[in-house]
């Protein structure tokens, strides 16, 4: 995968909701998670848009994304105010 370790540990670690790098279970860590791939997976397909399955991949992470930040909203407002604001999804 094109993802380190490091670098998931990082993206943890900046958004997780315990801040930990072990917090890989949260929703706020697993969309910030999410996040990124989208940010990358749409960047290749700038380059190369015939690639279906790769927008397949990317449709389906926009999706579960979408359910978590769903989740969320319902929850805790609070959190998912916070990690819309840090990511800069919504508009």
């Amino acid at each position: 995968m094109y993802l380190s370790k490091e670098k998931k540990e990082e993206i943890f670690k900046a958004h997780g909701f315990k801040k930990e790098a072990t917090d890989t279970g949260s929703p706020e860590a697993q969309v910030a998670l999410f996040t990124h791939r989208i940010q990358h997976l749409t960047e290749h397909l700038k380059q190369n848009k015939k690639d279906s399955s790769t927008r397949l991949g990317l449709m389906k992470l926009v999706g579960k994304r979408r359910k978590l930040l769903k989740f969320l909203q319902k929850n805790d407002i609070t959190r998912y105010r916070a990690i819309i604001k840090e990511l800069g999804i919504r508009k």
